[in-house]
């Protein structure tokens, strides 16, 4: 306990699930890879399509994201 506070449980599960490394089972990995792939598609048309700006920088930083949370989703909640 720090601050007066107690760690709620639904607190402390999100902690274990979000900050706990998640090995690959099953079709994980293929769907990691599959989003990947998508998302490296979109990540060139968005580079071939759209002139150089800080808005198409944001955009495939967005998509960055994008993967991370899709892949973060199967890893953390299956």
């Amino acid at each position: 306990m720090v601050g007066g506070y107690k760690l709620l449980e639904e607190d402390a599960e999100r902690l274990e699930r979000d900050f706990t490394y998640h090995p690959p089972k099953g079709t994980q990995s293929a769907r990691y890879e599959e989003i990947r792939a998508k998302s490296k598609e979109l990540a060139e048309m968005i580079l071939l399509d759209c002139p150089p700006s800080r808005e198409r920088s944001l955009a495939l930083t967005s998509l960055d994201d994008v993967v991370m949370r899709a892949n973060a989703a199967i890893a953390r909640n299956e």
